[in-house]
């Protein structure tokens, strides 16, 4: 990869200079890389001020026009570049230009909605009881019509759509506004491939010609081969998530398989060899890490197609392959696993682990089938399924995600303590479920835990629903619902139920909770060492003059993640209680909530807003993550720990289940380590396990990482769903995988 070794700082270059301060989070604040060409388009500032002036004549249309109207003046102005230094092309406008004069503006407009939902939404967030949020960043696209049709193809589908509607009937204003919106948008991508043709046409670089036949190409009709196909998947990811403002989730349905089909013709005519194509994979895969999203840029590998037929391919090795040869942790993977997967497939994967290249998280696919089934899909489509986001699972086209909620299952315990008062939101956040003189036995504390899990699970939804109610009208979806047929032949927007509109629920510190039951019904009723008055008295002074309890606390015998009977029970029984109620509610679709046992970053969040808790643990500390025990607490070993994870029926979290493992370095060296990790891996799998990664440390290394980053700049880190470098951790963070470290068996 000669050349790609050449330009690969250019390309690291292209999003945000590396050498200036930069926030991962905020990466639509207006960052930049390398300078474009000026005259091809308008400044940040230009843009802004013309948008303006646009949205203000306009302002009396629909939302659907408003949007596409903008979102292709920003097409049409924006500045390009198609570098020397790069088979990608490059756009300025990466910082969402439109979204403050559509989408932010439209939810400040519907006071309507979000009077009804702030005080109750603001108070959980503020509490650190739940947080939530209208889902924008989940969507993934109909590839297969993305790649067959192009861009042109998919605008004659549409068109094709809406002269049969209106042979047969009048179309709604609704409908009109909708096709009319989504020809204005599609045209505008065409016009913005011929603009970046022409200007590829004025450069005499060597890969220019390169550029010109691949966008001539999907200005006109639909990708040829490998480079174009990346080439058109990469476009339409770059419009939707930095112009659309829709963030999507996976590059491909399976990215070894949407690009197989181009890649087998590729080889086969002589088009490209293999290392040509692993170098153009090699551009293809920096962008993600050029553009640096925090949580990472899903894709997946592997899996089964609906006669259940392995779908790993010469491509998915290659990918793997190229992956690890340029060192990256983003794009993030996926690994769809079954019992036909090959196995130096997976060691491939797992010798890339055991180097250091911890991104790849590996999917069971046959609990996949099972948990999409268990919410009606048929066993074909369940079959052929997608993964999005960082381990979750949606069919086909069927469905896109409204809303969804975070929950902190460790804040119940503090309100059963608080009588549903709030110390950090000071006030009443949860129910009065009685005095602390009143819960005389572990079965009255227990159901005064579900009663205010129950509470916040019903009360958090309902007030979602109210803004779920016109989440079409504040982001109208227009990129996204025309590479949908269902959406294309009813003309109505995916998220106006063109297709099903879904809710999540995604569970936090099932592990910590768990634990804190325990220790309450240890300390309060078995032993009776302390009152439950006692107790509280000192969670709420940070155990500080009651260290001799926490010590005992945090030595309680019942934990999660050490095999623990009674503890797995509970943890078991908590999720089929959260399913039984969500089961009994809709969101404002008629649709069911999805639950996912994930914690994305609401294992540190929801720790900051949660006060000291009877496990021992204290103000402000993180909680456990995914389905994962609280940090330091699998003290009996990975076996241990996958009995616990495994002894919840995890087909109840039917979105996603993943479990953390941390592994020391000395059990993975060599071809024998290649094996422990296969062994853990299928052990966790066959015992009924969802979705699994791994971290590979030795707490020393992170101790010397911690005093000495200067000696570990590459040092990656598995976060939740997503790697980050060590050195970008903060050290409360850094210190908890210490803590962990500390007590894996070696």
């Amino acid at each position: 990869m000669k050349s790609f070794n050449i330009d690969r700082k250019f390309i690291e270059n292209k999003y945000h200079k590396t050498n200036e301060p930069y926030d991962s989070f905020s990466r639509f604040n207006g960052y930049h890389g390398y300078p474009f060409d000026e005259s091809t388009g308008l400044s940040d500032e230009e843009m802004a001020k013309n948008l303006e002036i646009l949205r203000e004549s306009i302002k009396n249309e629909s939302h659907p026009i408003q949007k596409a109207k903008l979102f292709a003046f920003v097409l049409d102005n924006m500045r390009i570049d198609v570098n020397e230094h790069d088979y990608f092309i490059g756009i300025w406008a990466t910082n969402r230009p439109i979204s403050r004069l559509t989408i932010n503006k439209w939810l400040e407009d519907r006071s309507d909605l979000l009077n009804k939902a702030s005080e109750v939404v603001n108070d959980w967030s503020l509490s650190g009881t739940a947080y939530g949020w209208i889902d924008f960043d989940h969507i993934v696209p109909d590839w297969d019509s993305i790649l067959t049709l192009g861009f042109s193809g998919m605008l004659k589908r549409l068109n094709d759509s809406y002269s049969r509607l209106s042979q047969n009937k009048k179309p709604t204003q609704a409908q009109t506004d909708f096709y009319n919106a989504c020809v204005i948008e599609y045209e505008a991508i065409i016009k913005f491939i011929d603009r970046l043709y022409n200007y590829a046409c004025k450069k005499t670089h060597s890969k220019a010609g390169k550029y010109q036949a691949c966008l001539k190409n999907l200005r006109d009709g639909a990708s040829t081969d490998t480079y174009e196909a990346m080439q058109l998947i990469y476009i339409y990811f770059m419009l939707s998530e930095h112009v659309e403002n829709y963030q999507v989730r996976s590059l491909g349905f399976g990215l070894d398989s949407s690009l197989y089909p181009f890649y087998k013709n590729d080889i086969e005519s002589g088009r490209y060899t293999e290392e040509e194509i692993g170098e153009l994979l090699a551009y293809f895969l920096m962008q993600w890490q050029a553009i640096d999203n925090y949580w990472g840029q899903p894709f997946y590998l592997g899996g089964r197609d609906r006669k259940g037929d392995c779908k790993v391919n010469e491509l998915s090795r290659l990918i793997l392959k190229v992956y690890n040869e340029i060192g990256i942790f983003n794009p993030k993977i996926q690994i769809k696993v079954s019992n036909n997967t090959p196995k130096d497939f997976i060691y491939q994967a797992l010798k890339m682990i055991q180097g250091g290249n911890t991104s790849i998280v590996f999917c069971h696919d046959e609990k996949i089938v099972k948990c999409l089934m268990n919410i009606g899909a048929t066993y074909e489509d369940a079959l052929d399924s997608v993964i999005s986001g960082c381990y979750e699972y949606k069919i086909k086209n069927e469905g896109i995600g409204i809303s969804g909620g975070t929950f902190n299952l460790l804040k119940p315990v503090s309100f059963v303590l608080d009588n549903g008062y709030d110390c950090v939101a000071k006030k009443q956040i949860g129910i009065k479920t009685g005095e602390l003189e009143n819960l005389k036995t572990f079965k009255d504390f227990y159901n005064a835990y579900l009663k205010q899990l129950e509470y916040s699970l019903v009360t958090f939804f309902g007030a979602l629903r109210s803004i779920e109610n016109g989440v079409h009208e504040i982001n109208p979806s227009l990129m996204f619902s025309t590479t949908v047929e269902k959406c294309v032949s009813s003309m109505t927007d995916a998220l106006n139920n063109g297709i099903k509109n879904g809710s999540g629920a995604t569970v936090s510190a099932l592990g910590t909770a768990v634990d804190a039951l325990m220790a309450v019904n240890e300390l309060v009723y078995e032993q009776k060492v302390v009152t439950l008055a006692e107790l509280n008295n000192a969670l709420h002074n940070d155990w500080v003059g009651f260290e001799a309890l926490r010590r005992r606390a945090l030595n309680c015998k019942h934990k999660y993640g050490r095999g623990d009977d009674m503890s797995d029970h509970y943890a078991s029984a908590i999720l089929r209680f959260i399913y039984n109620v969500l089961s009994s509610i809709r969101n404002s679709r008629g649709n069911r909530y999805g639950i996912e046992v994930h914690s994305a970053r609401g294992f540190i969040i929801h720790g900051k807003k949660t006060i000291a808790t009877p496990d021992g643990r204290k103000l402000g500390e993180e909680t456990s993550k995914n389905a994962s025990p609280h940090p330091g607490a699998d003290t009996e070993g990975v076996t241990a720990l996958i009995q616990s994870a495994t002894a919840i029926d995890n087909e109840l979290s039917t979105v996603g289940f993943c479990l953390d493992v941390m592994l020391h370095p000395t059990t993975v060296q060599g071809e024998e380590g290649l094996d422990v990790l296969y062994s853990v891996m299928r052990t966790y799998m066959d015992k009924g396990g969802q979705s699994i990664h791994f971290n590979i440390f030795d707490a020393s290394v992170l101790r010397d990482a911690q005093a000495h980053p200067e000696k570990y700049q590459n040092l990656q880190v598995r976060v939740c769903g997503w790697n980050v470098l060590w050195n970008n951790l903060p050290k409360t963070e850094q210190d908890a995988y210490i803590l962990r470290a500390e007590n894996i068996a070696q």
